[in-house]
């Protein structure tokens, strides 16, 4: 029997009737058409589904969509703001932090959320943040580079944290 939510994604209301089963990253996908979102496992262990829920990475892939009703949902979608790129999306390309591109997305949303909660970090505090992220072109030292370089960006660009896309459409 189908379920009505309202869910935010990206400064965006979307009510919807949903299956009770359909999860998250399936609803983003499939539902709402943003690919941006990556399935790569379905167990929450390689991070490639992460997206910011209610302000805090979450892996969409363990996630009912009926648990998201009436939260805030940031996809890497989300990230730019009035077509300028989030630090953490032009550190990842200044740093040429990714190969294949696969793990990427997950991989700044769990960064922009890490860097929320620590401006500062040392590297060993950035690994230990992305642990829940898989990658296989790597080696992690770009990703590494690239978001200790975002946190140092975010930090100088006037003491304020940059907006998401969906913050500046309120």
């Amino acid at each position: 029997m189908p379920h009505a939510v309202a869910v935010t994604v990206n400064g965006t209301s979307y009510p919807r009737e949903i299956e009770p089963t359909l999860l998250l990253v399936e609803y983003l996908r499939e539902t709402l058409g943003l690919t941006g979102t990556h399935v790569g496992c379905d167990t929450s262990q390689c991070g490639a589904c992460t997206v910011l829920v209610d302000g805090r990475a979450t892996k969409a892939c363990t996630m009912l969509a009926v648990q998201a009703d009436g939260a805030e949902v940031i996809t890497i979608e989300g990230l730019a703001k009035n077509g300028d790129m989030h630090p953490i999306q032009r550190a990842f390309a200044k740093e040429h932090a990714l190969q294949c591109g696969f793990c990427t997305p997950g991989l700044m949303i769990t960064a922009v959320d890490f860097l929320e909660r620590n401006p500062s970090p040392s590297d060993a505090e950035i690994r230990h943040a992305i642990k829940g992220n898989l990658c296989r072109c790597t080696g992690y030292h770009n990703i590494v580079n690239a978001i200790r370089s975002a946190s140092a960006e975010m930090r100088q660009s006037a003491g304020a944290r940059p907006k998401v896309a969906a913050e500046v459409k309120r």
